[in-house]
């Protein structure tokens, strides 16, 4: 397995910006894109990241199985934007109209936690077994207020979780805010 990098930080941070940055430096790079275009507004905003990365880079959209990309070993690295946007397609995989009032069972919370999981540690077993480098875009969602419902609630504890656990693989982590990369592990 190669290196990981993990750029995380707020909305609008520059952790996109960043991690373009650190990409352009290889030959071959994978951008995978893990938005899923959900109405007018998340159109302009994958449009407006398509205009922002090179052309000659390959250009994955997965928004649901990230190891099927991963397996793909002809790069020398893959960019990854984002893990966040990737664990709210799982999580509205099966419903994506949820109300405020609705309210995860225990039951339903805990299935979901355990299909993100499995889905992150085939993501893990396939970046182990590239020769790839990875550099992983993810958003810090802990750091605010506490959701007022339960898949708000769920969303920032199954991101906070999955952010831990790539860290803990990362070679490298940067925290951007406001424009400035702060290295919080390895890097420079």
């Amino acid at each position: 397995m190669g290196m990981i990098m993990m750029l995380t930080g707020g909305a609008r941070s520059g952790k996109s910006t960043y991690a373009q940055r650190f990409a352009a430096n290889y030959r071959n790079v994978a951008y995978v894109a893990t938005a899923v275009s959900t109405d007018e507004e998340m159109d302009v905003r994958i449009e407006k990241h398509k205009k922002q990365r090179p052309q000659e880079w390959r250009t994955y959209e997965e928004g649901y199985d990230l190891q099927k990309v991963i397996g793909n070993s002809e790069h020398d690295v893959y960019l990854i934007d984002c893990m966040t946007a990737y664990i709210t397609n799982l999580l509205l995989e099966e419903k994506r109209d949820w109300e405020e009032q609705d309210i995860l069972s225990a039951e339903e919370q805990n299935k979901l936690e355990q299909k993100i999981d499995r889905k992150i540690n085939e993501l893990f077993c396939a970046c182990q077994k590239s020769r790839a480098d990875f550099i992983v875009v993810t958003n810090e969602v802990g750091m605010g207020l506490v959701p007022a419902n339960s898949l708000g609630r769920l969303f920032r504890d199954v991101s906070g979780r999955v952010n831990r656990m790539l860290a803990e693989k990362a070679n490298e982590v940067y925290l951007v805010v406001s424009g400035l990369l702060l290295p919080l592990k390895g890097g420079k």
